[in-house]
């Protein structure tokens, strides 16, 4: 039985559902996790997470099927980078099935609040780690938090899927050889500010260049970017300080073997955007941002259009949210069932 929830209405805002899976680690080993009502987390103020920033996270998505199944998109993948997060910035492992099975058992125990198939809605998980525990100098924490909530949310785009402008931030994203590839919170508090100017100018977001040199593009605001180039092919940028994302991933896939388009991970140039007919920025929320335009040094270049979606762009948005909602088939090992 779904909740009396108008879900037209959802926005991505948090919203306290009925429960959520803790799990702590402590004298080298995860204890066994648990539901809890309470969404209050109580900390030790020494904690290295408030501290050091020692802490990552996942956003993965749930999706309601026309015949009301209910179904995860991935999830190993999610749980696969949040290892690589958490051992980036020296915190414990994550077994791959404990991650997925706290995911399952969040989503049955708020399975009320996964809105119903055709609605465009979906429920939105986030686990994290964060280190607490009583701890002073910079080392890593002497316990660790496992959590994974889940909120309701609406539509990326309410109105339909529309392009929208971007411009080149002159800010970095990340250092060389830092954090880039880590989902930890730091990368995301200092892409703020950046935003909150591109926003100013008018932009959805900025697009942030290769830390080191400058000429390459990276990431999209707080997504990966691709482009599509006047011979058909996908082509997304390659460094170790992108995140590596699990929708690019996930559509550098389908546009071989379901499109059968030539794919290319390498770099892409700022100064060679006309490379490109089609653009866009991929993620978990979106799935696909179409990018209109991108501004960098006081020239707009508009790519297939500041108003319509690219054909290729909406072929693979189409082909994605289909295998999401269970409409079409999914490659071998996409799909997590929760029954």
């Amino acid at each position: 039985m779904s909740k009396n929830i108008d879900w037209s209405k959802l926005g991505f805002a948090y919203m306290k559902t009925d429960l959520r899976y803790v799990s702590k680690w402590k004298d080298g080993k995860w204890d066994d996790g648990q539901l809890v009502e309470d969404n209050k987390l109580a900390i030790s103020e020494s904690s290295t997470a408030l501290h050091y920033g020692q802490q990552c996270f996942e956003g993965l998505k749930v999706y309601r099927t026309k015949d009301g199944k209910i179904q995860l998109f991935r999830p190993d993948e999610n749980a696969k980078r949040l290892n690589n997060s958490c051992r980036r910035v020296m915190m414990p492992d994550m077994p791959v099935e404990k991650f997925i099975d706290a995911c399952v058992q969040v989503v049955k125990a708020n399975a009320d609040y996964v809105p119903p198939y055709g609605t465009g809605a979906t429920l939105y998980l986030r686990p994290f780690v964060i280190g607490v525990g009583d701890n002073l100098g910079v080392k890593p924490a002497p316990e660790y938090l496992f959590v994974v909530f889940c909120v309701p949310v609406g539509p990326y785009f309410k109105g339909g899927m529309t392009p929208v402008n971007f411009t080149i931030s002159e800010y970095d994203r990340a250092a060389p050889y830092g954090t880039g590839a880590a989902k930890v919170g730091g990368n995301y508090a200092a892409s703020m500010y950046p935003h909150k100017l591109a926003v100013e100018k008018g932009y959805a977001d900025c697009i942030y260049l290769d830390p080191l040199t400058h000429t390459r593009i990276e990431e999209v605001g707080a997504a990966n970017f691709f482009g599509i180039t006047k011979d058909d092919k996908f082509i997304t940028p390659k460094s170790p300080s992108i995140l590596p994302s699990i929708t690019k991933y996930s559509l550098m896939y389908l546009a071989k073997e379901y499109l059968g388009m030539e794919v290319e991970e390498r770099d892409v140039l700022v100064d060679n955007l006309d490379e490109f007919k089609e653009a866009g920025a991929c993620g978990t929320a979106a799935v696909i941002t179409p990018i209109g335009g991108i501004e960098y040094k006081g020239k707009l270049h508009v790519f297939h259009s500041e108003k319509e979606v690219g054909p290729i762009t909406k072929k693979l948005y189409n082909t994605l949210y289909g295998i999401q909602f269970g409409d079409v088939e999914a490659p071998a090992g996409w799909i997590v069932e929760v029954k």
